[in-house]
């Protein structure tokens, strides 16, 4: 008997679901589920770590689960739970998952955080400093001599002739990292001391004059800590898609095997 869903006045079978999953563009979430799943079941007996949640974990995870579901009895767990056609067992295994991923992704990079910090804090600090740009390198001369003049500040001009929307601050822009900022911006403003005008400078097509406000440091705390082991956990799982959309058929299990015990070392 060929196994079907019905949804609708629709029945679907099981060989025309990877259709449509291709076709609304869904197989790329599903692989990445499955890649996540895989490296978790083979890193929970690893003899390196164990990945295990204590019953007070799993206890908050369902409580967490069920407020952001808005559950206030067992009828909305059983409404909810028919209506995404799931059985009482797979519930419990959703309400585990984004634990068992945080504890991977620990696990995992949790000891490489440091390292990965100090690699990554030149893009991470922050700047707040003024700008003021325009097409015209001669009116980008002018206005620079009359800032160093103190003829006029560098707030008023910016709101008078800056072209982009910092004029509408008077030239302030920040906070902001400078990983968003263009390359040569950074090495201007990296290498500069706060208060310091520097000369007008060609950055594409404008023609720039930067202040330096001020230089924020960044500093490793734990927002700090959350995003950057998502970055790591996002790039490996990045990497293992790639892989196993670049390697044949008969391989992918077999690399993805691979790919899962190496997270760990």
């Amino acid at each position: 008997m060929t196994e079907a869903i019905q949804i609708g006045n629709r029945t679907i079978t099981a060989s025309e679901l990877i259709s449509l999953l291709a076709s609304y563009q869904m197989l790329p979430q599903l692989q990445r589920e499955l890649i996540i799943d895989e490296a978790i079941e083979q890193n929970s007996h690893s003899e390196k770590v164990v990945i295990e949640c204590t019953p007070e974990e799993v206890a908050q995870a369902k409580q967490q689960f069920y407020a952001e579901k808005q559950f206030k009895n067992e009828e909305d767990i059983h409404v909810w739970i028919t209506g995404q056609g799931l059985t009482p067992e797979q519930l419990e295994v959703i309400t585990t998952r984004k634990l068992k991923i945080e504890k991977f992704k620990q696990a995992t990079w949790g000891n490489k955080l440091e390292s990965y910090f100090f690699q990554s804090k030149a893009k991470l600090d922050k700047v707040i400093y003024s700008l003021l740009r325009t097409h015209d390198v001669g009116i980008a001369q002018e206005l620079y001599f009359r800032i160093q003049a103190k003829e006029n500040s560098f707030a008023d001009l910016a709101r008078e002739y800056s072209l982009g929307p910092e004029a509408q601050t008077g030239g302030l822009v920040g906070p902001i990292e400078l990983n968003v900022l263009h390359p040569v911006m950074v090495q201007m403003l990296s290498s500069s001391q706060p208060g310091q005008i520097l000369p007008p400078t060609r950055i594409a097509d404008w023609f720039v004059i930067l202040r330096l406000e001020k230089f924020i440091p960044v500093q490793l705390d734990e927002f700090m800590k959350v995003r950057l082991l998502n970055e790591l956990f996002e790039a490996w799982l990045q990497e293992q898609q790639k892989q196993i959309m670049s390697a044949p058929l008969g391989e992918v299990r077999t690399q993805g095997q691979e790919k899962g015990n190496q997270a760990l070392t």
